[in-house]
């Protein structure tokens, strides 16, 4: 690895500073990931960086795991790594964070940068895998460079602390939205724990009982099925029990059997009494015969 960015006046550079300026160039790649080192730049410190995630990635691959495939934009204000299906942004070098690039020589598909963290303030080196853009990433890097460096001269400098102040804002709207979907998520867990809550206390097949319906006289229904002595009316009183009926014996108004002196037996009544039946029964018979 031997090739670093430069300011070369002279150098002829492959896009145009619109491009850079006001929008970003993409580009397509493997991630082999970042590590810690030591230096902020070094041909022998990215050398040691690449062989050290190369081999780490060596072990992954054999364990089936695949090289994840990213997208870097590239613009005077930075390198952003986004995963390509979703646009989600994983990492945000800011360019004047990033000290050192380089591609390798012996190895056309890799290339490097070194770039300081903005929490932990350590140096970090990201590795990425290209098949035919290494050497071409690594020159877009450095033209970003020299038209940053230029605007900076033109601004007197303002340009870079506003860059820092956009930097600053667009990262706390990135902390507020993933606490938002923290709290979201949390939410979430405390209806779904509600819910099982009222499950569990409420116990299972119970119904609640329900009053009778009453008609328009606020009286419960009469149901031959169930007797009406065990539900009370609403007012409080009971009603009456229904006297059993029998279809064997004829009971009067009053509950009473009728009285039937003709199908009394003869040992039922004195003597007197029976001779004046036994003259009723025989008028009647008689009656009944001429008629």
């Amino acid at each position: 690895m031997n090739r670093a960015f430069s300011r070369k006046k002279d150098k002829t550079w492959m896009h145009t500073p619109e491009a850079l300026s006001k929008h970003y160039i993409p580009y397509n790649a493997k991630f082999l990931g970042s590590t810690e080192v030591e230096q902020p730049k070094g041909t022998e410190v990215v050398r040691d960086a690449v062989r050290k995630l190369k081999f780490a990635r060596h072990i992954k691959k054999s364990e089936g795991q695949k090289t994840p495939k990213v997208e870097l934009q590239i613009s005077i204000y930075g390198v952003k790594i986004l995963d390509p299906k979703t646009k989600e942004v994983q990492h945000n070098c800011q360019l004047h964070r990033i000290s050192f690039c380089a591609d390798d020589k012996t190895d056309k598909r890799i290339f490097t940068f070194i770039c300081k963290d903005s929490e932990s303030n350590k140096h970090l080196c990201y590795v990425f895998d290209s098949e035919k853009c290494a050497e071409e990433i690594t020159l877009t890097i450095g033209q970003a460079f020299d038209l940053a460096y230029r605007k900076f001269l033109e601004s007197g400098g303002k340009d870079v602390e506003t860059r820092k102040q956009i930097a600053g804002l667009q990262k706390r709207i990135q902390e507020l939205e993933t606490e938002n979907t923290q709290l979201k998520n949390k939410v979430q867990d405390l209806e779904n724990q509600l819910r099982i809550t009222q499950v569990h206390a409420s116990p299972a097949g119970s119904v609640t009982p329900k009053s009778p319906s009453t008609d328009i006289f606020d009286m419960v229904p009469f149901s031959p099925i169930s007797p009406q002595s065990s539900t009370p009316t609403r007012n409080g009183t009971q009603p009456p029990p229904v006297p059993s009926r029998s279809t064997e014996i004829k009971r009067d108004l009053f509950g009473a059997e009728p009285f039937d002196p003709f199908s009394c037996g003869a040992g039922d009544f004195p003597p007197d009494i029976q001779s004046k039946l036994d003259e009723m029964q025989r008028q009647r018979w008689r009656g009944s015969k001429w008629d």
